[in-house]
């Protein structure tokens, strides 16, 4: 069974899971592999809040007992839909708590499996655009990554990230939090010149590093710039290792 930890954002675990779904081979219900979705966004701390120090607990402490709770149910594979979860300050914090319970379920590493992706199907590029929240921003996840592969990593300027494309993730009235169904054209527009400035700066292709932002931008491509879909490679990532015959061909 492929557990899914949900709530961070709420929204997010739902895209995940219906990723899935739409990635698996299955012409029945009875097809599907079967999936549990834990949306506990109570229990967790904001993952940018605590990174940035406006939060004292560390939210990789609640998503162990997410976890637990999946392998519970009969999860052994499971994914966490937050990029920002994954700096190393929580994914730790994580894997230590894992450990310490003894636990057997295999978590994958959403940031990783992005930059595995790009490696194996996009095999031309060599510069990679990012856009996230500031936690991510700050703690540096994706450019560590990419650049251990080779890769020219391009983010937003300073001011860019905290004028733009953090509140277009936050903001309380326009940003994708706060307007989940409902997507405030002024997220769009903000993010929408995030990707112009990676293009101008050379990016041939952009992560959409923050799990809301592809509730907003779901177009391939922008301006002929190949977007990256995290939420949709850790999906296929978790069928892939569940059971590989049933995940569709890209």
């Amino acid at each position: 069974m492929i557990g899914i930890v949900g709530g961070i954002g709420p929204f997010a675990g739902i895209d995940l899971l219906k990723k899935v779904f739409n990635n698996t081979l299955a012409n029945s219900d009875q097809e599907h592999l079967d999936t549990v979705l834990l949306s506990m966004s109570s229990k967790i701390e904001d993952r940018t809040q605590y990174l940035i120090g406006k939060v004292k607990i560390n939210p990789g402490l609640a998503i162990v007992e997410v976890l637990l709770q999946l392998e519970k149910t009969g999860a052994t594979i499971a994914g966490i839909p937050c990029n920002t979860a994954h700096s190393e300050k929580i994914f730790n914090v994580i894997q230590l708590g894992l450990e310490k319970a003894k636990s057997n379920i295999k978590v994958l590493n959403m940031i990783d499996e992005t930059v595995f992706f790009i490696a194996r199907n996009y095999t031309n590029i060599t510069k990679v655009g990012v856009l996230s929240t500031t936690g991510t921003y700050n703690s540096n996840i994706y450019p560590s990554s990419l650049r251990s592969k080779g890769y020219e990593v391009i983010v937003p300027s300073q001011e860019m990230q905290e004028n733009l494309i953090h509140p277009a993730i936050y903001h309380p009235v326009y940003g994708i939090k706060a307007e989940s169904n409902l997507i405030h054209p002024q997220a769009r527009e903000n993010l929408l010149k995030g990707i112009s400035y990676l293009k101008e700066q050379g990016a041939q292709a952009v992560i959409l590093g923050c799990t809301e932002i592809p509730l907003v931008i779901k177009e391939p491509k922008i301006n002929d710039l190949i977007t990256i879909d995290p939420t949709n490679v850790l999906a296929r990532a978790l069928i892939y290792k569940e059971n590989p015959k049933k995940l569709k061909p890209l």
